[in-house]
């Protein structure tokens, strides 16, 4: 949950600076990730269970990608490597 309420920060910023496009992809993806852990948590199967796992990686590697086109583009000072 905490890596979502800090994507959440990032949104807030981005939306200040009037970066509206790559601020709600890195939102939509970087809250994903918790909420489709959650939803394996509770899954009805182990296929569920890793089919809600995996989608929660997938998420993880494009917010990843995001971060990263955020912070090489300077659209706002982050540092990605923590």
């Amino acid at each position: 949950m905490i890596f979502s309420l800090q994507i959440i920060d990032l949104f807030k910023k981005m939306q200040v600076d009037k970066e509206y496009i790559i601020s709600k992809q890195v939102l939509r993806s970087g809250t994903s990730i918790g909420a489709n852990v959650e939803e394996a948590i509770a899954g009805i199967s182990r296929k569920d269970f890793i089919a809600k796992l995996s989608i929660s990686a997938k998420e993880a590697r494009e917010t990843k990608y995001w971060l990263r086109l955020i912070q090489k583009s300077k659209i706002v000072e982050i540092d990605v490597t923590r």
